[in-house]
């Protein structure tokens, strides 16, 4: 197991060197296609000595052991040759295209999948339908594939020592930054696993199943329970996935490989692409295990699948949608989902935060502490769990804390199975728990939610240091906490009517005029005194000031923009 230890660190020192490589993105999925070949084929020489009748769907000249391998007698494929055979034979073929000679006949037959090819088969060209081949100089493309080859798959102890490699070169992929798409820290998804108990002959689901980590650390908690030949095919046929983007569902098939899936039911697909009510119950799973991608706007294209209330332009509230419809009856579902679906007041949130609690049980909101997917983001988390056994009868929440002697998680210091040991110990004994005069758990009844407009902010951070966010998630955040303030304030002051009165300067700006009365967001309870007077005799003072949500809405803005309304409130006429 020696070559392990330096394994991706040989890698990246040989492609720095490379001029086609541009960046650690590039250089992560360059590694990932030859480890995916690799992988493969220890796979198929495992399948041919069980099954003599076994034919590879890849063409004797592109198999791994044909091309990559190298014998040291010095006739392996190197320099020009190799980069001509990778890119003009290799590549096509494995894309489905024929090589074919100057006359037309095809010489070598691309991979050809249809509705009858075994899905163990079908994931070679779902796998390289996307991929690139990015390295320039042929010498350092055969130093990179030696290394690759060097290792052996075939030791029992090795192939498990390189599972575990393999999930440090995901989240090196991660590090590199993209599109929202951030690694999930094992320690989460362990978590999760473990608390959601995977039963022998249930499978899971994960809509956006990116590399994998939620299916590998369901495995890892099922495989605890294989006792028979039986368990043993149910654990290979009980994970499920989707993954939009090309390279991570790479990724995730050679990971599903790696943990002993022979047959990964891993597809390349987009699960937003299909009206939510022609799902059936063949659609649906025991298990789902989902970190929803967020923060995206999705087209009205894609909100069109979806019913109209809950037709959000929000990502992950559109998942959350799709969870609902496909949780099988008395399956089970955990979720990651931002503070923004929390607190959210918009019409699709609350229409489908209305549908989580009148059909599932939402008994439990897992509060996380910041930083969790540093350096990746700073967006605040939770983890939903819920089933679909009855309607919501309460909601435990429970707050998380860091742990102590940190006070950020980070890239090097992050966060570890460990430090959801409180939170393990909670859940099976379960108690209010005040601390400082603020909850850290806490139980509330379903008409105290309902009461407060489906706004589950609660048991939140009051005590944190507030944080500086990049500018896009700033804006985003101040949105939605905008959006939720006024939602309460309107649901607040329902009752009343009231006149607005914007006084402009004279220099025609927005800012009130001298002597003018301005009743802020923040001064709701004053405005509901003021309403049944007379305006004139109690006017609402609060200049200049800041929307400034409380508990653990204050806790990832630095600075708040002011928010300067002049409100004269009257009784109802």
């Amino acid at each position: 197991m020696s070559n392990l230890s330096g394994f991706v660190k040989r890698i990246r020192d040989i492609m720095r060197n490379d001029a086609g490589i541009n960046g650690d993105a590039q250089r992560i999925e360059q590694i990932a296609w030859m480890l995916f070949l690799k992988v493969y084929d220890a796979k198929e020489q495992d399948w041919e000595w069980d099954d003599e009748e076994y034919i590879s769907i890849i063409p004797k000249e592109c198999r791994w052991q044909n091309w990559a391998v190298d014998d040291h007698t010095g006739t392996a494929l190197t320099g020009d040759k190799l980069l001509n055979f990778v890119n003009n034979t290799l590549f096509p073929v494995l894309k489905g295209i024929d090589i074919k000679d100057a006359t037309g006949k095809i010489i070598i037959p691309g991979v050809k999948v249809d509705s009858s090819t075994p899905i163990k088969k079908a994931i070679v060209q779902t796998t390289f339908a996307d991929a690139n081949q990015y390295m320039k100089d042929g010498v350092l493309l055969r130093q990179v594939i030696n290394v690759i080859d060097d290792l052996d798959l075939g030791d029992y102890e090795e192939s498990h020592a390189f599972g575990e490699i393999y999930e440090t070169i995901l989240k090196e992929l991660q590090s590199a930054g993209s599109s929202g798409e951030f690694y999930t820290p094992r320690a989460v998804t362990d978590f999760m696993a473990k608390m959601i108990n995977p039963q022998i002959g249930e499978q899971v689901a994960d809509f956006a199943c990116g590399t994998g980590g939620f299916l590998t650390s369901w495995l890892k908690e099922l495989s605890k329970k294989v006792k028979t030949t039986e368990d043993q095919k149910a654990y290979d046929n009980s994970i499920y996935g989707i993954e939009k983007k090309q390279f991570p569902c790479m990724l995730c098939i050679t990971n599903m490989l790696l943990h002993g899936i022979d047959v990964p039911k891993i597809y390349h697909d987009n699960s937003l692409l299909k009206d939510v009510l022609d799902y059936t119950v063949d659609d649906q799973f025991d298990v789902i295990l989902m970190n929803p991608p967020y923060g995206g706007n999705e087209k009205t294209e894609v909100k069109n699948h979806f019913p109209a209330d809950l037709a959000s332009s929000e990502t992950a509230d559109l998942f959350m949608s799709v969870i609902m419809y496909r949780l099988k009856k008395n399956g089970r579902a955990a979720v990651i989902l931002p503070d923004g679906f929390l607190f959210g007041t918009d019409n699709a949130k609350v229409a489908i935060k209305k549908k989580l609690l009148s059909e599932f049980n939402l008994h439990t909101v897992i509060r996380m502490p910041h930083s969790v997917f540093a350096p990746y983001t700073s967006i605040t988390t939770n983890i939903l769990f819920f089933d679909n056994t009855k309607p919501t009868e309460e909601t435990w929440f429970y707050r998380l804390d860091m742990p102590e002697g940190y006070k950020n998680f980070s890239k090097t210091k992050a966060m570890e199975l460990r430090h959801f040991e409180p939170a393990i110990e909670w859940w099976n004994n379960r108690e209010e728990i005040n601390v400082d005069g603020f909850d850290k758990a806490k139980k509330y009844a379903v008409k105290e939610i309902v009461a407060r407009n489906y706004n589950i902010d609660l048991c939140g951070y009051p005590h944190e240091e507030e944080e500086i966010l990049p500018p896009k998630e700033l804006i985003q955040q101040y949105q939605e906490k905008r959006a939720s303030l006024n939602a309460d304030i309107d649901r607040i002051l329902s009752p009343l009517s009231y006149d607005i009165i914007i006084k402009r300067n004279p220099g025609g700006g927005s800012r009130p005029a001298t002597g003018g009365n301005t009743l802020c967001h923040g001064a709701r309870n004053a405005a509901q005194n003021t309403a049944t007077a007379s305006p004139a005799a109690h006017p609402v003072m609060c200049r200049s000031s800041t929307v400034s949500p409380t508990n653990s809405q204050n806790r990832q803005t630095s600075r708040r923009p002011s928010v300067n309304v002049i409100k004269w409130c009257s009784p109802r006429a």
